[in-house]
């Protein structure tokens, strides 16, 4: 009875499949990591590896970045109780993979110039620099936390809802997300600065 064991899938929350997921901008694959797992907690093993980031699931990333401020600081249960519930409304609008959905919408928000200072003799001047892919990542997971954060203030929303409604909106490069709002006007002002 030589019967093969078959590994079972490993699916975020035991719903979504990481194998049909596709990462399109070719200067972030590979600070996309889509290994799979089945809830967003490494309890933090990559912390004292220089870019061992970027080998952190991304949706994993997107939860630590909901704890930053604040009263939910170190809350991380609760962070990934309300991604999981903003996962599962984004699926229910778009009938889409919610982690393509997230993917597309950390593509879309992020950034691919910067400006810098450079100073001569006393003169500051700003200059436009290309934006390291690593960087761009983080910006770009930041400023989805940061536009769900600020719409939930003063809204008969919960965060979960506004979660959800600035993923689906910066997947589609829609200008009422926060995060591709602030990204238009990095690199305006980049643009500017040339």
């Amino acid at each position: 009875m030589s019967e093969k064991l078959k590994e079972p899938e490993i699916k975020l929350f035991g719903k979504w499949d990481f194998k049909e997921v596709k990462v399109e901008d070719p200067g972030l694959a590979k600070y996309i990591s889509l290994k799979p797992v089945f809830i967003p907690h490494s309890g933090g093993r990559h912390e004292h590896q220089r870019f061992k980031k970027s080998e952190v699931n991304i949706v994993e990333r997107l939860v630590n970045q909901l704890m930053k401020p604040g009263k939910n600081a170190g809350k991380k249960a609760r962070a990934i109780q309300i991604l999981r519930n903003a996962l599962e409304i984004v699926h229910l609008k778009t009938g889409q993979n919610p982690i393509q959905v997230l993917v597309k919408a950390i593509e879309n928000a992020a950034p691919c110039e910067d400006t810098t200072r450079i100073s001569y003799g006393g003169i500051v001047y700003h200059v436009a620099v290309d934006m390291a892919p690593q960087r761009r990542v983080d910006l770009a997971l930041r400023w989805i936390a940061e536009g769900a954060r600020k719409a939930t203030f003063n809204n008969f929303k919960t965060i979960d809802e506004c979660l959800a409604d600035e993923i689906i909106m910066a997947a589609s490069r829609d200008n009422r997300s926060y995060a591709v709002s602030k990204r238009d006007e990095q690199e305006r002002i980049a643009l500017s600065s040339r």
